[in-house]
């Protein structure tokens, strides 16, 4: 990887980690699993806290770090640092260990606490999708929904309820949509009519629902424009998408939020419509 060295980009070292996270090893595939999900560890840490958060021994750092390209863990570290003073996305390691502070305390248990931080929650995470979301890629969806004949929409488990939101703002806008709910079993008849002239909006989170991870792809190898909605570039509804939108969140379920995906299929939906006027 001859961009290693500075020359590459936070976004660039992503995308070649994600591209690469197959053909490693899989104690390489553990630190590239954990340097995505924890970006702001491995910007501040040294190589032993991030070895010891990653569970794998220092050694194994330095040689993923030596697999992209780079001459050592702080070569790497750097690009990692550079999203920090560029601003891209709030410190969840600090935020979390605040509301873990005030969980000890008998104020902090109280449901007025929880709601706070639960409100607290939600607007970082709006902040950050307003960071990480840009023109070009709510353009090129836009395009693909604006082209299809009917739009399906598949998000099942923790993600249905963002899955149903956008499909009710859609067929209030008028348009043809399918639910793949796999109600009775029967999520597959559902998409069986799915094509090329159709387009598929996927959302899925960690612990990634198992019937949207095995229906995705036989949707993309059929040619259906496909539009992803997730949290990390090693989500099973990335490869083949045409556009992917990643909302990072909380690793702790209980503290995961689905504002921000509301809030983004909202945008899709009344930017399509407001396309077609």
């Amino acid at each position: 990887m001859n961009k290693a060295q500075g020359a590459m980009s936070y976004d660039e070292l992503r995308s070649a980690i994600a591209q690469r996270h197959r053909a490693l090893s899989g104690r390489l595939q553990q630190i590239a699993e954990f340097v995505l999900d924890h970006p702001t560890d491995v910007a501040l840490g040294t190589v032993a806290e991030v070895a010891q958060r990653s569970g794998v021994p220092p050694s194994a750092i330095v040689r993923f770090a030596h697999a992209l390209g780079f001459g050592g863990f702080t070569e790497m570290q750097q690009v990692f640092r550079s999203r920090l003073v560029a601003g891209v996305a709030p410190s969840y390691k600090a935020r979390l260990a605040r509301m873990k502070s005030e969980e000890k305390s008998v104020l902090g248990r109280q449901p007025a606490a929880v709601l706070s931080r639960f409100v607290a929650e939600a607007q970082s995470s709006l902040v950050a999708l307003s960071q990480s979301v840009h023109a070009r890629e709510l353009d090129t969806a836009t395009a693909i929904l604006a082209k299809a004949r009917d739009i399906y929409l598949l998000g099942l488990g923790g993600s249905f309820p963002v899955a149903i939101h956008l499909a009710y703002v859609l067929r209030k806008l008028g348009r043809r949509v399918v639910l793949l709910d796999g109600l009775g079993g029967s999520i597959h008849e559902q998409s069986h009519a799915a094509t090329t002239e159709d387009a598929l909006v996927a959302i899925s989170f960690r612990n990634y629902y198992p019937d949207t991870a095995r229906l995705f792809p036989e949707l993309v190898a059929r040619g259906v424009p496909t539009i992803s909605i997730t949290d990390s570039l090693l989500s099973p509804i990335v490869e083949g998408a045409r556009v992917v939108f990643e909302i990072q969140d909380m690793p702790e379920p209980a503290l995961r939020t689905l504002v921000a995906p509301m809030c983004l299929v909202q945008a899709m939906a009344i930017g399509l419509d407001l396309a077609a006027d």
